[in-house]
């Protein structure tokens, strides 16, 4: 007996659907209720079983025909009236024609019923069923198939990319918005400084577990020392700002606190001291952020360490810097002083272990540990992100406990 599939009512608001999928073949062998067609609307994704065992004959529709409710969607000849041959060449079908059979009676059972697919998802039952399995919510993956289907190669892919993304390979895709559509926009080109620094601070974050520590020093006598050094210099045309000091307060504590001045090698297993002390100061220039490094900075004086700033400073801001001076550093100072804010947490400068960021003074108080008293101070407040794979808590403490010692004896800095 030959019946025909017809569609049925697909429920109240839908009066048509396209065929997005069809998952039998003419010759196939289905039975009752095995999944023959998927149809996608506007407000649905909806399977189409069969309404009884037998062979396919004839497929009355084609894929991206939109069809309605009573239309004729498949001949089947019903298993009960066909001949003994037809049966025995049922049996003798090729093997590869009674597996993908079974997979589409397999993945029949592990589908919802259509009422429940209400989404506005296009995609057929095997990947909704690969996703359901994986955990995947198929909203966020972007369909490349006909009308935004999401294909097997469009779940694939965006599996391969998490993988990538867990194992630190790439970054997660940025996804595209026209931000247009809510006004004018104007788009400017990130500079080539800005495409690298961005890419290296963001391998940083991601790869180094950033912690930071907040401190204060009270500078108010170093403050008055530099101010005289620069009334004395002026005639030179020699600039002395609060870098100079910064720096050799810095390689003070890094001698003291030597993981402060190392690397982790290739293995992360080893850690390599450095009894050098290279001190890179972040520059900003009209091309974006720099970092040029101070070679020996230990081995300097406030005032040469002055001259080189300033003349680290222009060629930064000139792109006349070579390559050399931008390498090798041990540890890097970040300093917003001149443009204001009290903390901020800088991130780490690899294959460095910490950084120290730098905001404007202040006048505030400061309570005074010995006499237990506040007292009017000029604050200096600074922050330090450190490797928490090299440098614990307790360590971080210690080195801005003396840092702010230090920067508030102006006795350190005098020339001898």
């Amino acid at each position: 007996m030959i019946k025909e599939l017809i569609l049925p009512d697909l429920g109240e608001g839908i009066d048509g659907a396209e065929v997005s999928e069809i998952l039998v073949s003419i010759g196939d062998t289905i039975k009752t209720n095995e999944t023959v067609l998927v149809l996608e609307s506007d407000k649905a994704s909806m399977e189409i079983p069969s309404e009884t065992n037998g062979k396919v004959l004839e497929i009355l529709v084609s894929i991206g025909e939109r069809i309605k409710p009573g239309q004729r969607l498949i001949k089947i000849e019903s298993a009960k009236e066909a001949p003994k041959e037809k049966k025995a060449e049922k049996n003798n079908r090729p093997e590869s024609t009674k597996r993908a059979s079974k997979t589409r009676q397999k993945e029949k059972t592990l589908e919802p019923d259509a009422t429940e697919l209400t989404e506005k998802i296009f995609a057929s039952p095997g990947v909704r069923r690969l996703a359901r399995e994986l955990g995947i919510n198929l909203q966020i993956i972007k369909g490349t198939g006909e009308k935004g289907r999401i294909t097997k190669d469009d779940l694939n892919g965006y599996i391969k990319i998490q993988m990538m993304i867990s194992s630190g390979n790439i970054s997660a895709p940025r996804p595209a918005v026209n931000f247009s559509h809510w006004g004018e926009v104007e788009v400017q080109k990130l500079s080539k400084i800005q495409r690298i620094t961005g890419q290296r601070l963001q391998r940083a974050w991601q790869t180094i577990p950033h912690v930071t520590q907040f401190d204060q020093a009270n500078i108010a006598e170093l403050e008055q020392h530099r101010k005289k050094l620069k009334k004395k210099l002026e005639k030179k045309g020699t600039k002395v700002t609060l870098l100079p000091f910064l720096i050799t307060a810095v390689t003070r504590m890094l001698k003291e606190f030597p993981a402060f001045n190392s690397s982790l090698d290739s293995t992360e297993e080893n850690l390599v001291i450095k009894n050098y002390y290279n001190i890179g100061i972040a520059v900003d220039t009209p091309s974006g952020l720099t970092v040029p490094v101070i070679k020996e900075a230990d081995r300097k004086s406030i005032i040469e360490l002055s001259e080189e700033i300033i003349d680290l400073s222009e060629r930064a801001r000139a792109k006349k810097l070579n390559a050399d001076e931008m390498k090798g550093g041990t540890f890097t100072i970040s300093s917003l002083g001149g443009i204001g804010g009290r903390f901020f947490t800088p991130i780490i400068n690899p294959p460095e272990v910490a950084i120290l960021g730098v905001s404007r003074s202040y006048w505030g108080n400061k309570k005074d540990q010995q006499v237990k008293e506040k007292t009017r101070a000029y604050l200096l407040p600074f922050s330090l992100s450190y490797d928490h794979r090299v440098i614990d808590g307790a360590a971080a403490a210690s080195f801005t406990t003396k840092l702010s010692e230090t920067l508030s004896n102006k006795s350190l800095f005098e020339e001898k």
